[in-house]
């Protein structure tokens, strides 16, 4: 299914990393129906086979744009009724990404905008060019953050900066959205895709049912409150209790070894 995506490439520079890239560069990346499609596809195959990818590194061609959000010129002349059925499969993979359970990183080499942004929001966490831009500017155009961005943006950096954001629709830095918590770390744009590659080899050499667990705990905790999180939490360590992961890690401690993890 991987190998038939039109407008996302793939790669694997490293064992169990995958590297996909946006790859619409003569239009900025911009997310058309296909890209839609592809980054279902994409998602949604990782979550049902992922083979051996434990880390994902999501980044756009080109060195100036990472996506410019919606392709508006393939949306000029759109009935409505054609807009909501387009919308829907950009629905279901901003879904897709947000539940996608092995770790993907943001590596935002340049602009994102609009449903670029909301993207980089739907990621586990994200790294970006020093260079970089950001915006939702949605409501300049008619139209407000439908893939996202109202509920993920407050999450992260308040509700009094998110509307400040998406009421103005005003582009900001990469400084800010550092400072603001969007982004982790800012690299110079050479740097960006090599320390991107470095933390997901990283999280590729830990045992990847417990990587996704504690994923999985995260993301499903924040969304209730502590008693029941903590109990969430414990559901999901127990898990690890019976794999052989779990005996490897520790067998590899007392043998002062590195551990040799195989997803089981």
């Amino acid at each position: 299914m991987l190998a038939s995506l039109e407008t996302i490439a793939l790669e694997t520079p490293t064992p169990h990393v995958l590297v996909a890239r946006l790859n619409r560069p003569e239009v900025a990346n911009a997310l058309n129906t296909q890209m839609g499609r592809d980054l279902l596809a994409l998602w949604t195959g990782l979550a049902a086979e992922p083979g051996d990818v434990r880390c994902v590194v999501f980044t756009g061609t080109g060195e100036r744009v990472f996506c410019a959000g919606g392709d508006l010129k393939e949306r000029n002349g759109m009935t409505d009724a054609q807009w909501v059925a387009q919308h829907e499969i950009f629905e279901r993979a901003f879904l897709a990404l947000l539940d996608c359970p092995i770790p993907v990183i943001a590596a935002v080499n340049g602009a994102a905008y609009a449903g670029g942004l909301e993207m980089v929001l739907s990621s586990d966490f994200a790294y970006a060019a020093d260079t970089a831009r950001f915006a939702l500017t949605e409501v300049t155009i008619g139209i407000m953050p439908g893939a996202g961005g109202t509920q993920t943006l407050p999450r992260i950096v308040g509700e009094r900066r998110a509307k400040e954001i998406i009421l103005t629709g005003t582009p900001f830095t990469a400084r800010q959205a550092l400072d603001w918590g969007i982004v982790n770390a800012l690299y110079p744009a050479e740097e960006l895709l090599p320390a991107a590659l470095a933390t997901a080899e990283r999280i590729a050499a830990n045992a990847p049912i417990s990587v996704r667990q504690a994923k999985r705990s995260i993301h499903h905790g924040l969304q209730m409150d502590l008693r029941s999180g903590l109990r969430f939490e414990i559901e999901a360590y127990n898990r690890m209790v019976p794999t052989e992961d779990r005996v490897e890690g520790i067998r590899s401690f007392n043998e002062k070894r590195k551990p040799v993890f195989k997803g089981r």
